[in-house]
């Protein structure tokens, strides 16, 4: 499936190494003043080879609306962008047509399907993300419009965490770390294991602030978390995903985590904001976790398609820790997420076209 979301519903096309990347955006109302340069400087966030610590492909990203918007304003119909791919060297990619990359998805793709793109990864690759991270900036238009804000930022690197978070710090930050105490720590990490032609795993930090409004989720079957589960673990490279304490309040007792409340509201969140799969009305607070990037320049034993054993050492350009741009691109499926929640609740939708036509 290409398809997420179901009132606003996004779709993406293209591969890494292919013409171009984009998304057609269905169910966006019409009205919303549509920000082009922000969304180029969004994309812009998510791009590599702006320094040592990520990917040295270095794509201008530029985007461009092919429908959906006049006059700077949504229609109501299907907006569509595409940005096209640029700075490709697919000739990289030449020596291993035939082989599977250790921890990658040409194994998969390739006995699911009988062919792969092999070029970068094809539709497999994160490059498909810079789509994603469009629509979501389109999103955070909408969200806006009601005091919802979305931010995000690397937690960890390996085993160095941060300890206090600010989200601001990591706007600025060359890895995007929330902790500048920590934050020479994860870059000489990542500068070591680049060093060593090797990778390292990493987590982020997400969160939606502001006016949220209580009950966002729907039943059983599309709750908010259960929702925003699907979509951070259908990107590449997420192995676990958490919300409000997570994994952590496995190992406490009811009295330790039960988010209690007075007259002025909760006392914590150890929920996340999200209660029986609705909002809660409390910031809505994810921990996504990356597994090592498994493009690394170490030689390494696999298999190719005649099932042969092989040594091979990879060649192209490649980022030593997702995490970095991944926390962009996390963002901005959090964002798609709640917008589409929003506009799936009918209140939330009267308020919105009142905004818009009042």
């Amino acid at each position: 499936m290409n398809t997420f979301g179901l009132h606003l519903r996004v779709s993406t096309f293209g591969e890494s190494h292919g013409r171009a990347i984009g998304c057609v955006i269905d169910g966006l109302p019409a009205g919303l003043w549509i920000d082009e340069d922000r969304i180029v400087l969004e994309c812009e966030r998510r791009g590599g080879g702006r320094s040592h610590f990520t990917t040295q492909r270095k794509e201008a990203d530029r985007v461009e609306i092919l429908s959906g918007v006049f006059e700077g304003r949504s229609t109501g119909t299907p907006l569509a962008m595409v940005i096209y791919n640029q700075d490709v060297k697919s000739r990289d990619y030449a020596d291993i047509k035939d082989i599977f990359r250790p921890s990658h998805a040409d194994f998969t793709y390739f006995h699911k399907y009988g062919f792969r793109d092999y070029r970068g990864g094809g539709r497999a690759s994160a490059r498909e993300s810079v789509a994603r991270v469009a629509a979501g900036a389109v999103a955070k238009m909408l969200l806006e419009h009601f005091g919802i804000f979305c931010e995000s930022g690397v937690y960890a690197v390996g085993g160095i965490e941060a300890k206090n978070i600010n989200f601001e710090y990591a706007r600025e930050s060359e890895i995007f770390s929330l902790d500048r105490e920590v934050e020479s720590a994860q870059k000489d990490l990542i500068s070591e294991v680049r060093r060593s032609h090797d990778s390292i795993g990493g987590s982020v930090l997400v969160r939606a602030r502001g006016k949220i409004p209580i009950g966002l989720g729907e039943g059983l079957y599309y709750k908010l978390d259960s929702a925003l589960g699907a979509m951070m673990m259908g990107f590449n490279g997420v192995k676990a995903f958490e919300i409000g304490a997570g994994i952590e309040a496995a190992y406490k007792r009811g009295s330790e985590n039960n988010d209690c409340m007075d007259e002025k509201g909760f006392l914590s969140n150890h929920s996340g904001g999200v209660l029986g799969g609705l909002s809660s009305g409390e910031n809505i607070d994810l921990k996504v976790h990356f597994k090592p990037t498994p493009s690394i320049f170490l030689p390494q034993k696999t298999r190719d398609i005649e099932n042969r054993v092989v040594e091979f050492k990879l060649k192209g350009r490649h980022d030593p820790c997702i995490a970095i741009r991944g926390s962009v691109v996390c963002e901005a499926m959090l964002a798609l997420v709640l917008a589409d929640m929003l506009l799936l609740n009918t209140n939330s939708k009267l308020e919105y076209l009142e905004k818009i036509y009042k």
